[in-house]
Parts: structure tokens; C-alpha cells; sequence
């Protein structure tokens, strides 16, 4: 059970890089939304880390809700920019 929960928290914590990064690199976005999803992620690392010095509570509290919110975001970006880009492939009528 452990290893399964392990293979789990690895899984998700390179999905959320990979979506922040790749929310980063959108050059159509303004900036704040370029870096939030990022922002938040780092955060999240921070807040993971404060595990290692016996501060569990607040790791608890703060870090999946703003892994999620990652995610949450960079999903709502991709959407929005494939719905852009769909928009602007259509034929002009």
C-alpha cells in the first residue's frame, strides 16, 4: 500500500510542475497569469517541507489544496487557449 501511495504522490507532484511550467511558458497570457499557477506551486513545496521540521498541521492544510488549485488552473488555461486557437482556425463567414 505504501509504494502505491508513494508512486501516487511522486505522479502528482511532477504533474503539477509539468502544468506550471507549461502554464509559465504561455507568452499570450499576462503575467500574473502566466506565474500564478507556479506561485502556488512553490508554495505548496514550501509549505510540503515544513514536514521535515516537524510542523505537520500546516503542510496538512496548505499543500494539497494548492497542488489541486495548480491544477485546477493550468487545465482552465489549456482549455482556454485550445478554445482560442480553435476560434481562430475557423473560416471568417
Amino acid at each position: 500500500m505504501l509504494p502505491t501511495v508513494a508512486a501516487f504522490g511522486i505522479v502528482f507532484f511532477c504533474l503539477t510542475l509539468w502544468c506550471s511550467v507549461t502554464v509559465a511558458r504561455m507568452r499570450d497570457l499576462p503575467t500574473w497569469r502566466r506565474f500564478l499557477p507556479l506561485t502556488l506551486f512553490l508554495i505548496a513545496a514550501g509549505a510540503s517541507l515544513l514536514r521535515a521540521v516537524d510542523i505537520p498541521e500546516v503542510a496538512n492544510a496548505v499543500a494539497f489544496p494548492l497542488n489541486l488549485a495548480v491544477v485546477l488552473l493550468s487545465l482552465r488555461e489549456f482549455r482556454s487557449r485550445r478554445q482560442h486557437t480553435r476560434e481562430a482556425d475557423r473560416p471568417a463567414r
